[in-house]
């Protein structure tokens, strides 16, 4: 697996978590990022997205103010820092590499096996 989702968990409502994605090829320094989650029964949907420098981000209404997606290039890793997490948020959690524009799952790769985020109310 080259992107390895990690950091979810079982919160309550209202608190935060931090999503790490880490490429383990090395091969996303130069590629715009995103996350992307699914809940149970619903479709893959975006959340977030980085541009390769880290310097334009793009998020889903439904996140917007909430989370912050990063990136460290130097460790190959991405972020997606969640606040004020609600029931809603609950989904696994997954992150790509862009290689097409948009926030279409088609324009991304390598998705790996996501990390599970379960909010309670």
């Amino acid at each position: 697996v080259q992107l390895q989702a990690s950091g979810g968990g079982l919160v309550q409502a209202g608190d935060s978590l931090r999503l790490s994605c880490k490429d383990s090829k090395r091969t996303s320094s130069n590629n715009g990022m995103g996350w992307f989650r699914q809940a149970p029964g619903k479709e893959r949907e975006f959340v977030a997205s980085i541009s390769w420098r880290g310097d334009s981000t793009t998020y889903a209404d439904s996140v917007k103010g909430r989370f912050t997606i990063s990136r460290d290039n130097a460790k190959n890793t991405v972020y997606l820092q969640m606040n004020s997490l609600k029931p809603e948020d609950t989904a696994v959690y997954y992150c790509a590499q862009r290689i097409g524009p948009g926030p279409g799952a088609s324009m991304y790769r390598y998705w790996g096996q996501g990390t599970q985020v379960t909010v309670s109310s």
